[in-house]
């Protein structure tokens, strides 16, 4: 009875529409950037997210239109930055992450004060949603897992081979940048879900839970996003009924997940 009361109110429901979409787009986008070790690149572009939020509160916009391309333009940036620049993956994620994190966190200090709606970015607040923040939430969702459908085949091949992808003729920097562009998207949705500190958590937890126990690219795909669909909603339910943060109890969901994934994936290496 208590679980069907849940769904009595429209927050509730609109939390659940929104998490699963969401927790769908980050598990299959997770899979190539955990496999292509990009994976930390959803902890810095949460982080340019909570710069742009600030700034976007700060001046009194509309903070979800102001910060996606602020993310998209940073994703792609970092995209370069990896490719050309003499420093790693890690440091070019590390540098922008702090940057940003560091600009947002002054930013809101001198304006609003850290107690403000900023906060909520930070840990997240899936179920204080509007309906516009909903609206637009599903439109970008929509459209990220059409095109991961349209370009899987593309995605793949540069997931495990960028070299020989680019001597049959594909364009590897189009695709790349394809992919760049989804994460973005898809870290700006999850903000009101995780916040700032746990959205990667969203994007690594059901790849790499997933690998323990497929081993084929689409196997893993699917179960990720199976498996992040039933986190989120058990991290949900969780929360409503222990009086827990929402982003808190779906990492620690997903964390459980991952370790009964790794005993079962030993087990099976034994046997």
């Amino acid at each position: 009875m208590i679980l069907l009361e849940m769904f009595t109110y429209p927050f509730i429901v609109r939390a659940f529409v929104v998490g699963i979409l969401v927790s769908v787009c980050a598990a299959l986008l997770g899979v190539p950037l955990v496999l292509k070790r990009y994976s930390m690149i959803g902890d810095g572009l949460s982080h340019v997210s909570f710069g742009a939020l600030s700034v976007a509160v700060a001046c009194g916009w509309a903070p979800l239109p102001v910060s996606i391309p602020v993310v998209v333009l940073a994703a792609l940036r970092l995209l370069r930055m990896t490719e050309r620049s003499k420093l790693g993956a890690d440091a070019a994620i590390a540098v922008v992450s702090a940057s940003a994190l560091a600009i947002g966190i002054i930013v809101t200090s001198l304006t609003t004060g850290m107690t403000t709606d900023v906060d909520s970015y930070m840990f997240g607040s899936i179920l204080a949603l509007s309906r516009a923040d909903v609206a637009l939430s599903i439109g970008v969702s929509v459209a990220v897992l059409v095109l991961f459908g349209l370009f899987y085949h593309q995605l793949f091949a540069i997931t495990f081979d960028e070299s020989f992808s680019r001597a049959t003729g594909m364009k590897v920097g189009v695709y790349n940048t394809l992919l760049a562009v989804l994460t973005a998207l898809t870290i700006v949705l999850g903000m009101r879900l995780m916040g700032a500190m746990l959205i990667s958590s969203l994007v690594i937890f059901p790849a790499l839970t997933a690998m323990r126990l497929k081993k084929s690219f689409l196997g893993v795909v699917v179960l990720a996003g199976c498996l992040s669909v039933v986190c989120f909603c058990v991290g949900l339910t969780g929360s409503y009924l222990l009086s827990l943060p929402v982003g808190a109890s779906v990492v620690v969901t997903s964390l459980a997940a991952f370790l009964v994934a790794t005993v079962m994936g030993r087990i099976r290496g034994r046997n």
